[in-house]
């Protein structure tokens, strides 16, 4: 098994040959974060355009999100397992996959749904501070996303908030100005934006889209938890990326090429996180990784042939 996967890693790394992504030139691309990345709409829209750009030249993009996951290491209460932090895992991830350009999307869950405290603010400022001096130290560069944001009107028309001066809140049970401190973290985030070579702000975007909807429509959400956006949100948090590098936005990405590009993150995601390993109880792959490996050259393939025809 182990010769299998170490022949599916070898066969990549041969294939794999510098491409532009936006202004950066890449080998591999990982994408690190919760489970908002870990669905992983918005990584197959701008997967789909930089293809598109590219005449179907593109890095190995890897989807490493992890649902739950921090960066600052915090977890509330009540959560059902103590939340996993990404610095358990990115020694590891960086090491096996040698990524070439890293982008970050964390703070959704790292104010674990509580009311602003300067030391779970600290946390996050330290978690962060450290996963981009372990990025830098490899030679690749990083982009820093901001959280999407919080949207309460779910949540509120469910009798789920909390107001202030409770004793706990959780996912379930989220502050009723969470946004308010996510606010402050996207802030801060902003800030450090000298230090690696990219930020990317996909919060406003999707405030403004959302508040000019809701003008004509007061019911309207991206969000059924308030917490998780759905695609709709991906799609504006994808079009914040590539006008960060550069590219055309979404209007117009070919809708069978989308969905093979999907059937390749699906095919690859959850073994990817396997085999790089995590202490989250879920999500593993019981598909060999190899096999997985050779699922995504079969759906690589038919990419290339629709290009091919295209051409």
């Amino acid at each position: 098994m182990i010769r299998l996967i170490l022949l599916a890693l070898f066969c990549l790394a041969s294939l794999a040959r510098a491409a532009s992504f936006g202004p950066y030139e890449a080998k591999t691309v990982l994408f690190l974060g919760d489970s908002i990345t870990h669905a992983g709409h918005y990584i197959s829209f701008v997967e789909a355009r930089v293809r598109l750009e590219n005449k179907n030249k593109v890095p190995q993009i890897i989807n490493l999100g992890l649902p739950s996951e921090t960066c600052s290491g915090l977890s509330e209460p009540d959560h059902p397992f103590p939340r996993p932090t990404v610095h358990e895992r990115l020694d590891r991830a960086l090491r096996m996959i040698k990524p070439d350009l890293v982008f970050a999307c964390y703070g959704m869950n790292d104010g674990i749904y509580y009311p602003f405290s300067e030391e779970r603010f600290t946390a996050y400022q330290k978690g962060i501070n450290l996963l981009v001096a372990k990025v830098k130290a490899t030679g690749a560069k990083l982009v820093l996303i901001t959280p999407p944001p919080f949207d309460p009107l779910p949540l509120k028309k469910k009798g789920k908030l909390l107001p202030l001066g409770r004793e706990k809140y959780a996912w379930f049970e989220i502050y009723e100005d969470y946004d308010k401190v996510l606010e402050r973290y996207s802030k801060w985030l902003g800030t450090q934006a000298k230090k690696v070579d990219g930020f990317v702000d996909v919060r406003t975007p999707i405030l403004r889209q959302t508040e000019a909807i809701r003008a004509k429509d007061s019911e309207f959400t991206m969000s059924n938890d308030g917490v998780h956006i759905n695609k709709q949100g991906h799609e504006i948090f994808a079009n914040a990326l590539l006008k960060h590098l550069k590219l055309s936005g979404t209007k117009g990405i070919d809708g069978e090429l989308l969905k093979l590009v999907e059937a390749g993150h699906k095919a690859t995601h959850v073994p990817w996180l396997t085999y790089v390993g995590h202490k989250r109880p879920g999500p593993n792959s019981k598909k060999p990784f190899a096999e997985s490996m050779t699922e995504n050259n079969v759906i690589e393939q038919k990419i290339k042939n629709r290009f091919d025809v295209q051409n």
